[in-house]
C-alpha cells in the first residue's frame, strides 16, 4: 500500500486500500490504476568503454547509473533520450543515433512512494564533445572499460540487467 496515499484524490473520502496497481473508492466510485512510468537509459559507448554516471541524489545516490530518466508526456522514448543527455551531460546527440537495446521493468521509490517503471534501454555512440555536468543529479562521470565493468556497483537492478545483457553481447 502507498502510505501517502489515503484519501480518494477525486472526493476526499479515506481510503483503506490501494496495491500497488488500483485504487477503487467506496465514496465515489472513481478507480484510479498507478500505471508503470516509462523511462529510459542510453548506454554511451567509446572506443572499449561505457559512460557511467555516478547519482548524487537518493535513490542509490553514489551508485553506478547510466544516463536518462523518465519520459515526460507526449514524449517519445528517443526524444526522451536526447533530452536527458542534454540535461545530465551537456552534450547533443541527434535522435537518430538512439537504436533501442531491450527494455525491463524497474522498481523506483522515491520518497517512500514506490514507482512502476519500464526502464527502456538505447544504445548511441558518444559524440566527440565536452561533458557539461548537472551537479544536482549527476556527481560524476566514469568511463569504464568493458572488461572493468563491475555489475555490483549499478545502482538499479534494471541497468544491471541491462549491462549485463550488453556486456555479454560484447565480450566475446
Amino acid at each position: 500500500m502507498i502510505k501517502s496515499f489515503k484519501f480518494c484524490p477525486n472526493c476526499g473520502h479515506s481510503i483503506s486500500e490501494f496495491n500497488f496497481r488500483r485504487m477503487a473508492c467506496p465514496n465515489c466510485d472513481l478507480v484510479y490504476y498507478q500505471n508503470v512510468a516509462a523511462a529510459v537509459a542510453v548506454i554511451l559507448r567509446k572506443d572499449d568503454k561505457l559512460l557511467f554516471t555516478v547519482r548524487n541524489k537518493e535513490p542509490q545516490k553514489g551508485k553506478l547509473d547510466l544516463a536518462g530518466g523518465f519520459t515526460d508526456p507526449d514524449e517519445s522514448a528517443e526524444r526522451t533520450c536526447q533530452r536527458e543527455i542534454e540535461e545530465e551531460l551537456g552534450i547533443t546527440i541527434p535522435i537518430e543515433n538512439f537504436t533501442y537495446f531491450l527494455s525491463k521493468p524497474n522498481n523506483y521509490e522515491y520518497k517512500g512512494i514506490p514507482y512502476k517503471t519500464c526502464d527502456l534501454a538505447f544504445i548511441a555512440d558518444f559524440p566527440d564533445e565536452e561533458i557539461v555536468l548537472e551537479k544536482e543529479e549527476i556527481a560524476a562521470v566514469k568511463w569504464i572499460a568493458l572488461k572493468d565493468i563491475k555489475l555490483e556497483e549499478i545502482g538499479f537492478d534494471s541497468l544491471r540487467s541491462v549491462v549485463d545483457n550488453y556486456l555479454k553481447l560484447n565480450l566475446k
